[in-house]
């Protein structure tokens, strides 16, 4: 009989409250909680699909919905089922108070409540008792001045977003995700009865506890929508012989490392540039790549447009769990040795200085750079050979003279034009940063990669929808960029690829800690690291061998067909070895090249000039150095053979050039100048 006794208490109170005016009064100064919920922060993919939710301070998985995306049978059931009057009453429904306490005192308990939707919204904003008079006639008072502060819509929105559906799930969106897979915008006819059944004992009724109790509350609510004429008998059969799911579904965690380093500034939501259904097949196929390639092994994998910079997917580890792959080290991220990776920039600068030309013939020969005598990677030499075919075999020897010859501070300085974070071991830079002597990211050679797609103008990586780039920087000239593109689109593919014209090169750092494939096509640039996440060594790792197939294989998840290779510049020299100026046709040592006893010098304009153009082109003059002389603009020949110290050079467009001139002995000499 207690039950009666609550419902009398309750009643009473409630008709307690003399007159209008005071009735009035009564509901309006009411201490309202605040209607607004703290919910997950969610990260959605360029599509809007869910990539990855956090729960809320108090580890509930809560996720925001509104009314219009809610499916509006469940909202139409659940009037049905729970408040039929509920766009008519005020908050309180006096006829069904009655019914239920006529009930209760009938039959001695419980047959039937009396709340009404907004009666339980005041409920789970406060979080109150109901088992007691007093509790009853906060509910009732609360209820009265929701009604008079929100619409109708406003109180089902919060009623959908803080329903307890059992565990630590509160809201439809979160229940439907974790029972159905799915948002609530589309239910079945069976979802949306035991979604209106299971706020009313959530515990009790789990599917993934007590199916039984589930399916009991779910036929309950399809016969009462029957009786409601909301459905009919055929449908109801129907939807009882849906089976339910034992199986709670975890909450998609995608794209983990990166959403743990939005998630701060992130918002409520996010919008990301990732790809959802990208990033399953990547993370896939990171996981079986690091599987079969050995014990410990992880793996990153970024894949970036370069022609906008947006990131489409970005795999940290193998797996995001402790254990002996380390997979909550973020790989795109974490400093490690490139390796060969930073070759193609050696040779894109040479490129632009006028050091060097595809076709030039360069040395590969046993060379001491002081105490520094570096060696080839199987301890072969090639001899005399094409600037194109080192790049093409990886050689070391070249691309440390071309390093002495440039400087190897001017490697990194470009480095860093294209966005690419260096960490140099003592400091300095020394020649061995041509081969992997400098710590960089995952992320940092795609920066570098997608620059050399992009004509040789670095590219603002991002992953959020809306971000306004920053000012991009010249990393190579679109010469030099286009050069070393078609040099590294030659390279074989690995075996069984059966993909050819992919730009890419591999990178193995200092004993095997380190296997990388960096590549891109006409539109996307992709990069690929595997190794230890400590550092360790990982005995007969090579980049060719384990990341390769892996890149390759990754281009094939992103798109059926490669988008090709832009076509050359119209200022690129496309010329054989015999066509080329004599001093491009063969390398010489930095020795030979800036000699300071006699070589040419650029007497006007000096380093730093900023001339302005006029017609005809730009006066140059150049004191000592033997002629005849060959002048280049941006390592692009503009004037050959000329036995005069000055001349008028006609420069295409405007703009920063780096100008330079080359004697007959091949030594030189450049300014860096803007022409207005």
């Amino acid at each position: 009989m207690r039950a009666r006794g609550l419902f009398l208490s309750a009643a009473l109170l409630f008709a307690g409250a003399l007159g209008r005016d005071a009735f009035d009064r009564w509901v309006d100064a009411t201490v309202v909680p605040p209607l607004a919920v703290e919910t997950s922060v969610e990260m959605l993919d360029r599509k809007g699909e869910l990539l990855r939710a956090y729960t809320v301070a108090d580890g509930r998985w809560r996720l925001a919905v509104s009314l219009a995306t809610v499916d509006p049978s469940f909202v139409e059931m659940l009037i049905a089922y729970e408040d039929k009057r509920f766009y008519r009453h005020n908050g309180v429904d006096l006829r069904a108070m009655a019914r239920a306490f006529g009930q209760a005192v009938f039959h001695g308990k419980v047959v039937s409540g009396g709340s009404t939707l907004t009666m339980q919204v005041a409920r789970l904003l406060e979080d109150g008792p109901t088992g007691t008079a007093q509790g009853k006639l906060r509910q009732i008072r609360l209820a009265l001045a929701l009604e008079r502060r929100a619409d109708k819509r406003q109180i089902l929105e919060i009623y959908l977003n803080r329903a307890p559906y059992g565990g630590n799930l509160e809201g439809i969106r979160a229940a439907s995700r974790a029972y159905f897979g799915k948002d609530p915008r589309r239910l079945t006819t069976a979802e949306a009865a035991l979604l209106v059944a299971l706020p009313q004992s959530p515990e009790a009724r789990r599917p993934d506890r007590y199916r039984g109790n589930a399916v009991e509350a779910r036929g309950r609510v399809l016969n009462r929508m029957v009786l409601a004429r909301i459905i009919d008998d055929e449908t109801r059969d129907s939807a009882e012989s849906e089976p339910i799911s034992p199986k709670r579904r975890p909450f998609p965690k995608r794209a983990a490392h990166l959403t743990d380093r939005l998630r701060n500034g992130a918002g409520d939501v996010a919008h990301l540039t990732l790809d959802a259904e990208l990033q399953d097949r990547l993370e896939g196929l990171a996981a079986r790549a690091a599987r079969e390639a050995g014990n410990r092994l992880s793996i990153g994998v970024l894949v970036a447009d370069h022609q906008n910079g947006e990131i489409l997917a970005s795999v940290g580890s193998a797996s995001y769990q402790a254990g002996a792959r380390q997979g909550f080290v973020d790989m795109t991220q974490a400093i490690r040795s490139p390796g060969s990776t930073l070759k193609p920039l050696v040779y894109g600068l040479a490129f632009d200085q006028g050091l060097a030309h595809p076709e030039t013939l360069i040395d590969d020969r046993p060379t001491s750079f002081g105490t520094y005598a570096p060696q080839n990677f199987d301890n072969i030499f090639r001899g005399t050979l094409r600037v194109r075919d080192a790049l093409k075999l990886s050689l070391n020897i070249p691309v440390v003279s071309l390093t002495e010859a440039l400087g190897p501070s001017r490697l990194v300085a470009h480095l860093r034009r294209a966005g690419t974070e260096t960490t140099i071991p003592r400091g300095k830079p020394g020649l061995a940063v041509a081969l992997g002597g400098v710590g960089v990211s995952l992320e940092g050679l795609v920066r570098l990669y997608a620059g050399l797609a992009n004509g040789g103008r670095s590219v603002d990586l991002h992953s959020q929808l809306g971000h306004i780039p920053g000012e991009s920087e010249t990393v190579l000239t679109p010469e030099a960029a286009w050069m070393v593109g078609d040099i590294l689109s030659e390279i074989p593919p690995p075996p069984g690829s059966g993909v050819a014209g992919l730009a890419y090169k591999t990178g193995t750092s200092y004993g095997h800690r380190d296997a990388w494939a960096i590549g891109y096509d006409g539109w996307h640039v992709i990069g690929v690291w595997l190794g230890r996440p400590d550092g360790t060594p990982v005995p007969g790792a090579f980049g060719g061998d384990l990341a390769a197939p892996i890149l390759f294989e990754s281009f094939a998840v992103l798109k059926p067909e490669l988008d090709r290779l832009p076509p050359p510049p119209p200022g690129a020299l496309l010329v054989s070895h015999a066509q080329l100026p004599r001093p491009l046709r063969q390398f010489r040592k930095r020795d030979a090249v800036f000699s300071e006893n006699g070589g040419p010098e650029l007497a006007f304009p000096p380093d730093g000039a900023r001339i302005e153009r006029v017609v005809g082109g730009i006066a140059v003059k150049v004191r000592e150095g033997a002629a005849p002389f060959t002048w280049l603009a941006d390592g692009r020949p503009v004037l050959t053979k000329s036995y005069e110290r000055s001349a008028v050079l006609d420069l295409p467009g405007r703009g920063f050039v780096t100008l330079s001139v080359i004697d007959a002995e091949g030594r030189s000499a450049r300014s860096n100048i803007r022409v207005d």
